[in-house]
């Protein structure tokens, strides 16, 4: 069962759980997707965050959205990456948290995403919030039950 100053922990902020928007790899709207198959090949994510000029959030860019892209009938249209661009093949609706919402909300969707994009109010990319961040505070708890 769990103690009353566990459920309180549910209802933390995440601000302290947030990698910052600093630290986190991402692409600008007006990169290509040669640029980042790039970025996401040598950085080994498999998705990253997609910005405009203003730092805002946009969309999400992953591996399988770019290959998905160049595929042809007949073979991998690799000829075609230098002429798209990020944001005509980011996914763009992805579920993103609040750097004022509870950690409960974290941990709900987290169960679908290895990560989340944390936005401020007025849309600007703050940073990710990871699965992992979330199980190594929950497991924290977990084992301080007194």
């Amino acid at each position: 069962m769990i103690s009353v100053r566990n459920k309180e922990f549910l209802f933390t902020p995440i601000a302290d759980y947030i990698i910052s928007a600093e630290k986190v790899v991402h692409v600008q709207i007006g990169n290509n997707a040669e640029h980042a198959l790039l970025v996401l090949t040598k950085t080994g994510y498999s998705s990253i965050p997609v910005l405009d000029a203003n730092d805002r959030l946009k969309g999400l860019l992953s591996i399988r959205t770019v290959t998905d892209s160049i595929l042809g009938l007949a073979h991998i249209e690799y000829e075609r990456l230098p002429d798209l661009k990020v944001d005509e093949i980011m996914k763009t609706n992805i579920p993103t948290i609040r750097t004022t919402d509870r950690f409960q909300r974290g941990l709900d969707l987290v169960i679908d995403n290895p990560f989340v994009c944390v936005v401020e109010e007025d849309g600007t990319f703050a940073g990710i919030l990871t699965r992992r961040v979330i199980l190594k505070q929950f497991k924290k708890y977990i084992y301080s039950v007194d």
